[in-house]
């Protein structure tokens, strides 16, 4: 059994498969940090530290596990085999394709470059979210601009989260109302739940949050400190100068995945067909995948892939016992809003972004609680590291 990517993916299905007594598994991971990226947000909104989001890869890497510390660059589905950077090919009989997502920085002009300055940051990197954080806390005055990108996303809501820490924080601090703080979302609405949507937006008029809806970021000037957002339904352009920029890129497969024939024919944002129920690839039965790096229907999200990981998991199981997977993924995913310093909107939903609640009493969950603060940012981090990279939760 071989599993490209050490990530979220790759370590709990894993670990999950371990479970299931499976022998001669190996992982294929370049990275020799683990990094959890939902407190990213809570990096860069400061209400968390660098040093809570990464562990070393040799330790969460299950034991009987083998880590092959290497980078896939080519899978050959004739031959069965992934072709390594170091030039070495490995063979499998199954095959879990699961390297995440990759941050196209350089897709829109001078983006990049705001990054490496010093009034661009982002929750969407481990170096940039402290960076994001610094620049926040500093601000007594000013304009900082927010940006949401289009299409596929990993947990495009978190592209918020730190907006609402900062204005929480910029609130107490008491020069929130010399602040002028910008969104651009790239939807016609906050979020696309009524219910959610209903709580985000009582919570961008408390904070006098400026937003721009159905609009993206076109381009950066980072000399000149601007942004041209275009309105993506009427077309208009704007420029706005800025003191910070916090920007979320827009986001696609890895490189060399797009170069291979696992994507459908087409897809130009490369990520692998996959049975969206089962997730099987439909042309190459031996290959599977989950988590960002799969064309599924859903929403991405961390929520999203433990529920793919046990629905994998057992269908790989089914398959090399000579049975037919019959175990199906429901398009379950979850976005906990982080909306202030110690509250959170906690929404759930399928892929159509219907409500899809797990626990009863799912209204009162979705409207803003401590009690799911304390779940996301106290509990969920402690489940990650203790159950979920276990194959436990």
């Amino acid at each position: 059994m071989l599993i490209i990517g050490g990530g979220n993916a790759g370590i709990s299905l894993a670990a999950r498969l371990r479970r299931y007594r499976f022998k001669d598994i190996a992982v294929i991971e370049p990275k020799s940090r683990h990094l959890y990226q939902p407190l990213f947000s809570h990096i860069a909104g400061g209400t968390a530290d660098a040093f809570e989001a990464v562990r070393l890869q040799s330790a969460v890497t299950p034991q009987g596990v083998a880590w092959i510390r290497d980078k896939a660059v080519d899978v050959s589905t004739d031959t069965h085999t992934v072709l390594l950077e170091s030039g070495s090919a490995i063979t499998y009989d199954h095959l879990v394709v699961c390297p995440g997502i990759q941050n196209d920085w350089s897709s829109i002009p001078g983006l990049k470059e705001a990054m490496e300055g010093p009034h661009g940051a982002s929750n969407y990197e481990y170096e940039l979210a402290p960076k994001a954080w610094d620049l926040f806390r500093g601000m007594t005055g000013g304009t900082v601009v927010f940006t949401q990108p289009s299409g596929p996303a990993s947990c495009a809501g978190a592209a918020q989260k730190p907006l609402y820490l900062a204005c929480d924080h910029w609130r107490r601090e008491g020069v929130l109302k010399d602040i002028r703080v910008v969104l651009a979302v790239p939807t016609p609405t906050i979020f696309g739940m009524e219910i959610i949507d209903e709580e985000l937006n009582r919570k961008i008029d408390e904070y006098g949050i400026e937003v721009r809806f159905s609009t993206e970021l076109a381009s950066v000037e980072p000399q000149a400190r601007t942004v041209q957002l275009l309105n993506t339904a009427t077309g208009a352009a704007e420029t706005l100068s800025y003191d910070v920029l916090h920007a979320v890129p827009p986001q696609s497969a890895p490189q060399w995945l797009k170069t291979t024939d696992l994507p459908a024919p087409g897809n130009r944002a490369g990520f692998v067909e996959v049975d969206p129920l089962i997730l099987r690839h439909p042309r190459f039965p031996e290959v599977w995948s989950l988590g960002d790096s799969a064309s599924t229907l859903n929403s991405k999200s961390g929520a999203a892939l433990r529920t793919q990981a046990k629905v994998l998991a057992k269908n790989l199981r089914a398959v090399t016992r000579g049975r037919k997977p019959t175990t199906k993924y429901n398009q379950y995913s979850a976005c906990p809003f982080v909306v202030s310093r110690n509250t959170v909107v906690f929404s759930e939903f399928d892929d159509k972004y219907s409500p899809m609640p797990t626990v009863p009493g799912w209204n009162n969950l979705a409207r803003e609680r401590r009690l799911t603060f304390i779940a996301e940012r106290v509990m969920l981090p402690k489940i990650y590291w203790n159950l979920i990279l276990r194959g436990l939760a």
